[in-house]
C-alpha cells in the first residue's frame, strides 16, 4: 500500500468521524429542542386544564378541547380526565427516557419510567379512539377520527414492540421502536407545532383552513402530522447505519433545518395556542 493509499484512508476515515459528529450533533440538537417543547407544553397543561379543574371550572376544558367535558356523558367524560392527564406525564416523563444521562447512571428510574410510559402510552391511545368514536365528529370530521385513530394505533403498535424488544434483551432494536413510540405519542403536540409553522410562515394566516379543521391543510396533517416524523425518523436510522458521510453530511443539514422550523412552530404555538390562556 503506497503512502498516498494511506493517507486517502486517513482522510477518508477522517471525514467520515466528522459526518458522524454532526449527525449525532443535529439529532442532540433536534431533541433538546423537542423536550423544551414538549415540557412547556406538559407546563401549560398542568396550570390550564389542572388549574380549572381544581377550580371545577369544566366549561374552561371544552372551550379548548374538540371533545371536552358533556353533561351525562360519564364514560366519555372520564375517558377525557385520563386523557388530559396522562398527556401531562407523556409530555414530562416521556423525554426522560432517551436521556443518555438518565438511562447510563440511573437504570433503576429508566425502567421504572419506561414502563409508566408504556403504560400511560396504551392507555391514552385506547382513551383517545373511543372518545373520537363515541361522540360526534364536529371538528376535523370522518378524516379527522381516521388520522386521528390511526395514530393512537400506531402507539399500540409501537409501545407492544418497545416492550417486546426489551424483554428479548435486543437493545438496540428496542431503543429504535422506543424512538419511533416518541414520535407517533407526540402526534399531537406535532399537530400543533406544524399547525403553529404554517400561521408563523403565512403571516399570522393558516391557508387551507376552516373553522371546523375540515380545510386541504386541516385534512392533510391530521396524517402528515406524525407520518412525516416518523418518515424523517427511518430516514435518519438508515443513513446513520450505512455509513456514507455524505449521506450524513446532508441529513444532519436537513435535520438542523427542520429543528429551526421546529422550534419557530413551537414558538408560534406557544403564542397562539398556550400562553393566552395562562
Amino acid at each position: 500500500m503506497t503512502m498516498s493509499s494511506i493517507y486517502g484512508l486517513s482522510n477518508l476515515k477522517d471525514n467520515t468521524n466528522i459526518a458522524r459528529k454532526m449527525l449525532n450533533a443535529s439529532a442532540g440538537t433536534w431533541f433538546l429542542t423537542a423536550v423544551f417543547g414538549q415540557w412547556f407544553f406538559a407546563y401549560y397543561i398542568m396550570i390550564f386544564y389542572g388549574g380549572n379543574a381544581v377550580q371545577g371550572n369544566w366549561e374552561a376544558w371544552s372551550s379548548r378541547m374538540i371533545h371536552g367535558i358533556i353533561e351525562g356523558d360519564i364514560i366519555g367524560n372520564i375517558a377525557v380526565l385520563i386523557h388530559i392527564l396522562l398527556a401531562f406525564v407523556i409530555s414530562f416523563c416521556g423525554p426522560l427516557q432517551f436521556i443518555p444521562q438518565i438511562r447510563q447512571n440511573y437504570p433503576i428510574l429508566h425502567r421504572i419510567n419506561g414502563r409508566l410510559y408504556i403504560m400511560t402510552s396504551l392507555v391514552i391511545s385506547i382513551a383517545a379512539i373511543y372518545m373520537i368514536w363515541s361522540r360526534e365528529a364536529i371538528i376535523g370530521g370522518v378524516i379527522g377520527q381516521i388520522g386521528t385513530s390511526l395514530d393512537g394505533v400506531l402507539v399500540i403498535i409501537c409501545a407492544i414492540m418497545t416492550v417486546r424488544f426489551a424483554m428479548a434483551r435486543k437493545i438496540t432494536i428496542h431503543r429504535r421502536w422506543a424512538l419511533r413510540l416518541f414520535i407517533v405519542v407526540s402526534g399531537v403536540w406535532f399537530f400543533r407545532v406544524i399547525r403553529g409553522f404554517w400561521i408563523f410562515v403565512n403571516d399570522g394566516t393558516s391557508p387551507g383552513t376552516n373553522g371546523n379543521l375540515t380545510g386541504p391543510f386541516d385534512l392533510i396533517l391530521n396524517f402528515a402530522g406524525y407520518l412525516v416524523p416518523l418518515l424523517i425518523l427511518e430516514c435518519y436510522f438508515r443513513v446513520r447505519d450505512n455509513g456514507k458521510s455524505t449521506s450524513q453530511y446532508l441529513m444532519a443539514s436537513t435535520i438542523l433545518l427542520l429543528t429551526g422550523a421546529m422550534g419557530l412552530g413551537i414558538y408560534s404555538a406557544a403564542h397562539i395556542f398556550w400562553l393566552p390562556n395562562l
